[in-house]
């Protein structure tokens, strides 16, 4: 139940919850927070803000404040690797990331938390690779006071599956590079794959194990992949023979290898011709020749996924659909950009 006072009778008086200040292009937070007692200075202030009236709170049993809704509703929310402090501004809480890795977001709970009345809670997308303190959601109740029910039924079916939010953290792969095709191999030209691949390897924290080069020979490329995998290496990739030219046969050395599992394709551009297998549990990603035309191809959509332990399938492959099309900008700002946001 909230109680009206006019403004000049509030000094004294303890804020119900915190009061918003805005100034275009430079501050919007609480310029008064919760628990504030007024004072005669603070009246000028209020009144600039807008206020010539506050309320006080007298909650009935089945009522709940905003501040403690939205501590009711973040713990619920988070799962594993995922931090919050009781702390609310303006009624909400957001969550951050406890540790480095890749946000995952149960986005159909999402949806459910966010039918419930009267809460919400908004994310960032799944599968985007954070750092430790990163806000990756955030929560609040939408009323200054609510019933209580509510705001129960929605933690209830936030807290279902351990929780909306987690962030899996990425394993520090020995990753095998495999760089085929003839002309790089009999020194016709120079090699610009593996410059490439490693960079993108070791900035997600993993280690270059072993480095091959091989003709355009099914034979050798397999001899090539069992090598690595021989040296202890957990990952391989393995750069071009991917397209449709009868010359590309990286594919026919992968499946000489003794792959358990192969998906040639992937819903996304640049990288269609991108190719996924795994010999046992090693994964084998096959990298089409757009990766070195390309910045951002499909593989920096499927690798960090592949260090966070997922095992990528035909549907995984298939999901890449929707946001899969890179819009191939001049100034290549990903991941700030709809290129595999769909997920």
């Amino acid at each position: 139940m909230l109680k009206k006072i006019d403004l000049e009778n509030a000094v004294g008086t303890e804020l119900s919850h915190d009061i918003t200040e805005i100034r275009p292009g430079e501050f919007k937070g609480p310029a008064f927070r919760k628990g504030h007692t007024v004072c005669n200075e603070d009246l000028c202030h209020l009144q600039k803000l807008g206020k010539n009236h506050l309320y006080l709170i007298d909650l009935e049993k089945d009522e709940i404040h905003e501040n403690e809704a939205a501590a009711i509703l973040a713990k619920a929310l988070a799962g594993e690797g995922i931090a919050w402090k009781n702390d609310p501004k303006e009624g909400k809480i957001g969550l951050h990331a406890a540790r480095d890795g890749l946000l995952r977001v149960n986005t159909a709970a999402l949806a459910a938390f966010n039918m419930v009345e009267e809460v919400m809670c908004a994310s960032l997308h799944s599968h985007t690779p954070v750092r430790k303190g990163e806000l990756v959601a955030a929560t609040r109740a939408i009323p200054l006071v609510m019933k209580r029910a509510p705001v129960e039924r929605a933690a209830a079916i936030a807290d279902q599956n351990g929780g909306v939010f987690s962030v899996d953290p990425l394993r520090q792969a020995k990753v095998g590079l495999v760089i085929t095709g003839n002309e790089v191999y009999h020194h016709l030209i120079e090699d610009k794959f593996a410059p490439v691949l490693t960079e993108k390897v070791t900035t997600l924290g993993s280690i270059v194990n072993g480095l091959e080069f091989a003709p355009d020979d099914a034979s050798i490329i397999a001899d090539k992949i069992l090598s690595l995998l021989e040296r202890g290496c957990d990952l391989l990739l393995l750069s071009g023979g991917m397209s449709v030219d009868p010359d590309d046969v990286t594919r026919q050395g992968i499946r000489l290898a003794g792959v358990s599992e192969m998906h040639y394709g992937a819903a996304a551009l640049p990288g269609a011709m991108f190719l996924m297998a795994y010999i046992d549990d090693v994964p084998l990603l096959g990298v089409p020749a757009c990766g070195l035309h390309h910045r951002i191809t499909v593989l920096d959509l499927v690798l960090p996924r592949i260090l966070a332990d997922e095992h990528i399938g035909k549907a995984e492959l298939a999901f890449m659909g929707h946001g899969g099309l890179c819009k191939d900008c001049d100034d290549c700002s990903y991941p700030h950009c709809p290129f595999g946001k769909g997920l």
